[in-house]
């Protein structure tokens, strides 16, 4: 089985479309979004619409959860007052353009998708959230501590387990013994990387894809497999597009550096 993961988009329209045809190809049994269709740039109305038509199960970032609801706050980290002042612009801009309808679905996206798999012998859960289990706008970045990582897993019954809001990929297999039966098992950790606002220095796009084999089971980590693959895209226009927009040229600087 081959499952595509992608998330935060960003309102980038450019990184979707090219986004688009590399997943077309690779021919995946199932598509799922982890959510943040907007803010950062000018295209908020074409990225929802391009996701309602493809009729994608997408989950609200907390950029989608704050727009939705028509709030000032996004429910991002910002590190200096300056990283808040161009943010506090942001989404102002991102609500001016929002049309009613896009509003409207945003407001309808889940916090989150649990999907449930029986392969052979072995029963395998897969749980779909944008920041973590416990908070839509939690930054779970690869040096979480392994303990923490995995009581939070346990606790949420997530065998794998696959989020982004980090804009930086990464998968870690966590070895423990399983609180029900007392073996040791493997627990899945996958951040999926960003489409649209890529901050771990490669500006092309990333997106995941999850294969699950016929023998994929939780006592080894073989037959679980991750690729994180990238894409090109124009980068130019995106960039461009903020750069003669209302938008901080910051964010112009962000995708053409991917920071």
């Amino acid at each position: 089985m081959k499952i595509i993961l992608f998330s935060d988009v960003h309102a980038n329209l450019p990184a979707l479309e090219a986004f688009f045809a590399d997943a077309d190809a690779q021919n995946a049994d199932a598509i799922y979004c982890l959510g943040d269709l907007v803010g950062y740039n000018i295209w908020p109305n074409e990225v929802v619409r391009a996701i309602k038509k493809r009729m994608i199960p997408t989950i609200a970032g907390n950029y989608d959860d704050g727009v939705g609801k028509h709030s000032g706050d996004c429910g991002c980290a910002y590190k200096t007052e300056t990283d808040k002042d161009n943010g506090n612009i942001s989404i102002s801009y991102t609500n001016f353009l929002i049309g009613e309808e896009e509003r409207a679905y945003l407001r309808t996206l889940p916090a989150h998708m649990r999907v449930e798999f029986k392969l052979k012998d072995t029963a395998m859960t897969l749980l779909l959230v944008h920041g973590s289990p416990r908070k839509i706008n939690e930054y779970l970045f690869e040096d979480r501590e392994e303990k923490s990582l995995l009581r939070m897993m346990q606790q949420a019954s997530a065998d794998i387990m696959c989020f982004g809001h980090t804009h930086k990929p990464y998968h870690r297999g966590l070895q423990g013994f399983d609180p029900h039966s007392s073996e040791m098992r493997y627990w899945h950790a996958i951040n999926i990387g960003s489409v649209g606002k890529p901050k771990d220095g490669d500006a092309r796009g990333c997106y995941a894809v999850l294969h699950l084999n016929e023998d994929a089971n939780l006592i080894s980590m073989g037959g679980i497999g991750v690729e994180f693959r990238r894409f090109t895209y124009d980068v130019e226009r995106a960039a461009q597009a903020v750069e003669n927009s209302p938008l901080p040229n910051a964010f112009a600087d962000m995708l053409r550096k991917a920071y």
